[in-house]
């Protein structure tokens, strides 16, 4: 008896810790792959199991976007707050901004950033915003990303010279990240590199030549390299997915999938029985709309397709929620949580998203506008039916509106004038700031 109480402690202790244990999270973000790209969501085009497997056993959403292209969606999903308010220029990300990564890692989180950065901040960038760890292309220079790739890892320049795969080299760091930190709460944050142009081999394609040090101009492009490189990608989350569960931890990790912006303009892909066109750099749907996937063995609804709304800023408020981590009131983010939706407790709330829009940050230049599922409304007036017009190529008459249908117009209306005056606030302030980025950016370069 003397020596059975003792163990039944030591148990009840285990259980107690492992039960209090916080989920780790893995956010996964592909480099210019539209909702088009996954087969789940109805492509034609592209194979993508892996990922198709995670949405079956998961949750799968149909109406997740995010901004029309890299830098201004990775302001938003990092910070949880609208480009209006803290978009400078492309490829920064003002150092003054607090991401996720602070959030996890003062919460006691292992943090890591592996794939591509494009945000400044020289060698001490990803440390600054709340990284422990980095293995990264396009951090201090701009070599080849593919084949034979060049990365930053840990304040260092690697170049690798033996035939490896740039993103082999980002989810083979990852992967080893989880090993070295499986007895930790970890946050794994992975902005891809592909399926990014340059169009060309990947170490699965007939044409593969690991001697390749170039990235081919555009005159060489193929889209059937395209095709290749959006199921190198799946394979890639197929890798990671199968580290976690060789490790056991895969039962106790979120895994969230989504893409940055919409594919490749231009780029035509068949879906649902029609002709997709990527409209990556365009704030219509082929521009924002992007696959999410949300996947928590145990935890999330299998095979649920989601219909709320959803845009970039809700991603920080999540999963600081599914984690029991509080964040900060003086953050003022813009994000709202959809963990209910992630815990199959509840559905999100939002009525509507919003989207302040200008590639290089010229506050005269923006574009605006709120939407729902359905309608979308920008700050010039123009109202459309996204359903029965996806290119927005006819304005409806906001005069003949009536029912149900004018009653979202003027809900979108009043919501847009709301953020358009939070705009006219802070154009004075972050025009300075762009100013002032682009000073230093000039003095730098004469040095």
């Amino acid at each position: 008896m003397r020596l059975l109480i003792p163990l039944l402690s030591f148990f009840a202790f285990t259980l107690s810790a492992q039960a209090e244990r916080r989920p780790n999270i893995v956010l996964i973000m592909a480099d210019d792959m539209g909702y088009e790209c996954l087969a789940a969501n109805g492509g034609e085009t592209y194979s993508t199991p892996r990922l198709d497997a995670l949405a079956a056993s998961g949750i799968r959403f149909e109406h997740c976007h995010s901004q029309p292209i890299c830098t201004p969606s990775r302001v938003q999903i990092m910070t949880g707050i609208y480009n209006n308010r803290n978009y400078v220029k492309f490829g920064v990300l003002d150092p003054n901004e607090k991401t996720f990564g602070h959030l996890f890692q003062q919460a006691g989180y292992k943090t890591v950033i592996a794939g591509k950065w494009q945000l400044e901040g020289g060698f001490t960038g990803p440390n600054n915003f709340g990284f422990d760890e980095y293995c990264l292309w396009q951090l201090t220079r701009r070599p080849p990303r593919f084949p034979n790739p060049g990365f930053e890892i840990n304040g260092k320049e690697v170049d690798f010279t033996m035939g490896e795969y740039g993103p082999d080299v980002a989810s083979d760091y990852l992967c080893d990240f989880f090993e070295r930190n499986k007895d930790e709460e970890f946050f794994a944050y992975y902005p891809m590199i592909p399926p990014h142009f340059p169009f060309q081999p990947t170490p699965d394609s007939e044409e593969w030549d690991p001697t390749e040090s170039r990235e081919y101009p555009k005159s060489e492009w193929r889209d059937e390299w395209f095709q290749d490189m959006v199921t190198y990608t799946d394979k890639v989350v197929g890798k990671v997915v199968d580290k976690l569960e060789e490790l056991g931890l895969r039962e106790n990790t979120l895994i969230i999938f989504t893409g940055d912006n919409g594919t490749y303009a231009g780029m035509e892909s068949q879906f649902q029985g029609r002709t997709w066109v990527g409209g990556k750099g365009s704030p219509i749907d082929s521009g924002t709309r992007v696959p999410l996937v949300v996947n928590w063995p145990g935890t999330t609804p299998e095979g649920v397709v989601s219909q709320s709304l959803v845009d970039f800023s809700d991603m920080l408020p999540t999963i600081a929620e599914v984690s029991g981590i509080e964040v900060p009131e003086k953050w003022g983010i813009d994000g709202q949580s959809f963990a209910s939706e992630i815990k199959g407790t509840g559905t999100a709330g939002r009525e509507y998203i919003y989207c302040w829009y200008e590639r290089d940050g010229k506050r005269e230049k923006s574009s605006e506008h709120t939407r729902t599922q359905q309608f979308k409304l920008y700050g010039d007036g123009q109202f459309f039916d996204i359903v029965a017009d996806f290119n927005e190529k006819k304005p409806l008459d906001i005069a003949a509106l009536e029912g149900a249908d004018l009653a979202t117009y003027e809900m979108l209306k009043t919501a847009l004038e709301k953020h358009m005056a939070v705009t006219d606030k802070s154009d004075e302030t972050q025009g300075k700031k762009r100013n002032e980025l682009q000073r230093d950016s000039k003095e730098s370069a004469k040095k």
